[in-house]
């Protein structure tokens, strides 16, 4: 099975395509889309939701998977997520793919064993339950792909 993984926001969204394969997870893609600072924000929501358009279409995952919005302290930048999660959603529904959705200490317990597992220990041990072949240069790629072996620990295939 193949999923489509994203940690949502429109000014660095993680992104990463991992599938399970004889029992082991490869990262086929990763990425980091970032939008420029200076773009009005629904620019920033095209640009990220085009590009999850894109890799629906070209890796026509069996699932996109995201991360829950959990609350912060900004209630502004809670909002802009939340748009940016009904943007990707919506292509996803769109695209006739299933959608599921992991709470940040779900992915820390799934990934680690420790829903209060740091980002450090998450990322240390995505090394060694995935193939990663490239230098991975933002926490939000490493967000992406453990939700994606999150997800891909939780179905049956």
């Amino acid at each position: 099975m193949k999923v489509l993984a994203i940690d949502p926001g429109y000014g660095r969204c993680g992104i990463a395509v991992v599938e399970k394969e004889n029992g082991k997870e490869i990262l086929i893609y990763s990425s980091c889309v970032e939008t420029p600072a200076t773009s009005e924000f629904p620019e920033r929501l095209a640009i990220v939701a085009d590009e999850c358009a894109r890799l629906l279409r070209e890796y026509k995952p069996g699932a996109l998977v995201l991360e829950k919005l959990y609350i912060t302290k900004n209630q502004k930048t809670a909002m802009r997520v939340a748009e940016v999660r009904g943007a990707l959603i919506s292509a996803a529904a769109r695209a006739g793919v299933p959608i599921s959705e992991y709470t940040p200490s779900e992915v820390k317990a799934a990934v680690t064993g420790n829903g209060r597992a740091d980002k450090h220990a998450v990322t240390k041990i995505l090394h060694a339950l995935v193939k990663i072949e490239k230098e991975i240069k933002h926490d939000d790629e490493y967000d992406a792909i453990a939700i994606a072996v999150t997800h891909l620990a939780r179905v049956r295939h």
